[in-house]
């Protein structure tokens, strides 16, 4: 797991748009990056709606983006149905999630799976780690982010 202070890998990622998002073109901002599991699910929803609805306060202070494996039709359909107010980026290969140690053997209903952890990281203007949030609880991680910044 990346640690506050460390280079943040490189993001080249589509995103919901159909548009690329080059996180080394955010230099000289913060950029908050929530990782997620998937699109439209309960607390994936819970999470990107409280997101949504603090945007106004956490954009005055940093560039907020969403990444999960879902493709763009997928995450386009997402950010319309809840009117997401920020990009989507698709990671469908999960090598972003790979790279910032968020794809990770769990444990689903008994089972060991593969899938992203919940986790949110803080990247300063200088593209360093600033802050991780690790296994975030969707509800109030918003607002915890939002103080964070």
């Amino acid at each position: 797991m990346l640690q506050p202070g460390d280079k943040a890998p490189d993001i080249q990622l589509e995103t919901d748009a159909n548009e690329r998002f080059d996180l080394a073109k955010q230099e000289g901002k913060k950029v908050v990056i929530f990782f997620y599991p998937r699109a439209d699910t309960p607390g994936c929803t819970i999470e990107a709606c409280e997101f949504r609805d603090t945007y106004q306060k956490l954009a005055k202070k940093a560039v907020v983006v969403g990444i999960s494996p879902d493709p763009p039709k997928a995450q386009t359909k997402f950010k319309e149905k809840f009117d997401l107010n920020y990009s989507l980026l698709c990671d469908v290969d999960k090598r972003v999630a790979s790279a910032y140690g968020v794809y990770k053997e769990k444990n689903m209903y008994g089972k060991k799976v593969m899938g992203i952890e919940r986790t949110t990281f803080i990247i300063d203007e200088h593209g360093k780690i600033e802050k991780v949030f690790p296994k975030v609880k969707p509800e109030g991680h918003a607002e915890e982010v939002l103080a964070a910044l």
